[in-house]
């Protein structure tokens, strides 16, 4: 099927790190029918599914992406993936948990590819999003270098500390729903955020504010 809504959609969401608020969705008894309806084959019912979600996967998919291009590919692919595969959906976990689920995978595979991945730069944020126009030039350079060393630290991350981060401080999933779509025990999860976390701490402590010598 075609993925042109998906990425039309999709290419809305901000670039800015930990800025984008990610509005939780509700499910509904229409989304349910959507689902029996893709799974009997109906296309137009899961365009509507991919209209639904396709932002905010995208948006938890470009921080695990080297840029918005290959956010888009990735967002693209797990779609058609999905729709390959909602045949097999069996509603044991939510729709969205699968689907994420399914994006982190290839967002994973394209890692693999790539060898190497690289947050989006704050520089690709469309003008005027990430700052506050009567801000003075040096607060707003301060803030400047100090996104660009919290994105340049969690860039560091290998994608499986850096999926936790990400799903559980950006996109704001539970620890239940962002251990489910990672298949590990929430101990595990929670030790890898740990880990994660820290790691960035210590790697940006001298470049936010109130942090330098501490």
């Amino acid at each position: 099927m075609s993925t042109a809504n998906a990425t039309a959609t999709a290419t809305r969401a901000r670039a800015g790190l930990y800025l984008l608020g990610i509005e939780p969705h509700a499910l509904s008894i229409d989304e349910d029918r959507l689902i029996a309806r893709a799974q009997s084959g109906d296309r137009a019912a899961f365009e509507e599914l991919v209209r639904i979600y396709a932002e905010r996967l995208h948006a938890v998919v470009l921080r695990l992406c080297a840029n918005g291009h290959d956010a888009e590919e990735v967002t693209q692919e797990a779609f058609l993936r999905a729709w390959r595969a909602i045949d097999r959906f069996d509603g044991r976990s939510h729709f969205f948990t699968w689907l994420y689920r399914i994006g982190i995978n290839e967002a994973k595979r394209h890692s693999q590819r790539r060898q190497r991945m690289r947050v989006i730069s704050i520089d690709d944020a469309p003008p005027g999003e990430l700052t506050d126009p009567s801000e003075a030039p040096e607060a707003r350079a301060r803030q400047s270098e100090a996104r660009a060393a919290l994105e340049a630290a969690v860039s560091a991350l290998p994608i499986d500390y850096r999926a936790p981060l990400v799903l559980r401080d950006i996109a704001g999933l539970s620890t239940t729903e962002a251990a489910e779509i990672l298949g590990l025990s929430e101990a595990a999860f929670k030790s890898r955020l740990h880990r994660a976390r820290v790691s960035v701490r210590e790697a940006v402590k001298h470049d936010l504010p109130g942090e330098a010598g501490s």
